[in-house]
């Protein structure tokens, strides 16, 4: 038996008249076109994987995370600690990891800390008298924020 899988962008997935939300597990028919026309459609079902016992679920990218604020009892001279909470959606599948990165005003990001499974950080190595902006990504299964 064999498998195939296959990444639909969630801008191509037509779903009407349902409202569907992120997380949910869905019953699909699939079908295909491309040059030669229309496939037959698949037979319904939830794509269920015999081995995990997963089905489809509804996933996309996870919101950034949000109101990123330092920890100010982990500064010292060349460190800042960060903290942020979860963005309003995970995209249907959990948060894995988050990564940070900074700038010193010269719209030069750089990664500093990636593979963070907490919501917090320490950026090291700073200089004195630099102005440093720092965002992170979080990543789900599907991508990242």
């Amino acid at each position: 038996m064999s498998t195939l899988s296959c990444l639909v962008p969630v801008g191509q997935l037509r779903s009407a008249p349902f409202n569907l939300n992120w997380g949910n597990t869905v019953v699909v028919r699939v079908s295909a076109i491309n040059a030669y026309g229309y496939s037959l459609n698949s037979t319904s079902g939830f794509g269920l994987d015999s081995t995990t016992g997963s089905g489809g679920i509804l996933i996309t990218n996870p919101d950034p995370p949000i109101s990123l604020s330092e920890v100010t009892s982990l500064r010292t001279n060349t460190t800042l600690g960060l903290t942020w909470l979860n963005g309003l959606s995970a995209g249907g599948s959990p948060v894995l990891d988050y990564t940070v990165f900074s700038d010193q005003g010269l719209s030069q990001w750089v990664q500093i800390a990636s593979g963070l499974t907490t919501n917090k950080a320490t950026a090291t190595g700073l200089t004195i008298g630099v102005t440093y902006k720092f965002y992170v990504m979080s990543r789900n299964v599907f991508g990242l924020s």
